[in-house]
């Protein structure tokens, strides 16, 4: 299932990093680096090189704000998380259809199981003309295009392209994510079951008695397909 997270970042820290990205020095790169051998073929943007400082300093503060941010956690269940690397696609770039590759090597030298991408969008949408998120799932197709700040995560698994920019510069910071819950079903189950709680205790407060045995049966859950 694809979600959308709203404001992970701030509007000042989105000027923040949009003022970094447009320096003169930030040293983007053909964006194929990181795509695997099929993926390659149908990628073209630019990126910024994953060791250089500037995507370290940002990637940092990415990390930070999604620490922070409670819903990412309750939709996602994060064990592991890629540095957060960016991109930017104009002049007609785009990015083919693709599944995104199933590890990915960590700095320490291992690999992260992806069980979920996320694209945090750092450009308001008004700024660029093309340039959607295709998704698609045994549903059909997703288009996305979210204002700066705002995130969507969508299963690995799933094919997914960039429509050209014909317009403007679409600037956005990619990662992926492994889950303490492997299964995309049953992390909608937890994840659904987390929402109605949180609703329920707005209803009824923090005391009730259901409240508390959903609470219990959420965690018991998870305690059950969690791997960590």
């Amino acid at each position: 299932m694809m979600l959308k997270l709203y404001e992970v970042l701030t509007r000042p820290e989105v000027a923040a990093f949009r003022a970094a990205l447009a320096a003169p020095d930030a040293g983007w790169i053909g964006g194929a680096v990181t795509a695997g051998q099929q993926a390659r073929i149908v990628k073209k943007n630019r990126q910024l090189p994953e060791q250089s400082p500037l995507n370290q300093r940002l990637g940092q503060a990415i990390l930070q704000a999604l620490a922070r941010h409670a819903p990412f956690f309750a939709a996602a269940l994060p064990l592991r998380i890629t540095p957060p690397q960016f991109n930017v696609y104009e002049g007609g770039e785009t990015y083919g259809d693709h599944i995104d590759n199933a590890l990915r090597l960590t700095p320490d030298g291992g690999r992260l199981r992806a069980d979920l991408s996320a694209t945090l969008f750092l450009s308001q949408p008004g700024e660029y003309e093309g340039g959607e998120l295709i998704v698609q799932d045994s549903y059909g197709e997703y288009s996305v295009k979210m204002p700066a700040g705002d995130m969507v995560l969508y299963p690995s698994a799933s094919r997914h392209r960039v429509t050209p920019v014909t317009g403007g510069s679409r600037v956005g910071c990619f990662l992926w994510i492994q889950s303490m819950v492997r299964g995309d079903a049953d992390r909608d189950m937890l994840h659904g079951l987390d929402l109605t709680i949180q609703r329920l205790t707005v209803e009824h407060g923090p005391g009730n008695t259901e409240v508390g045995r959903l609470t219990g049966l959420y965690h018991n859950l998870v305690r059950r397909f969690a791997e960590t």
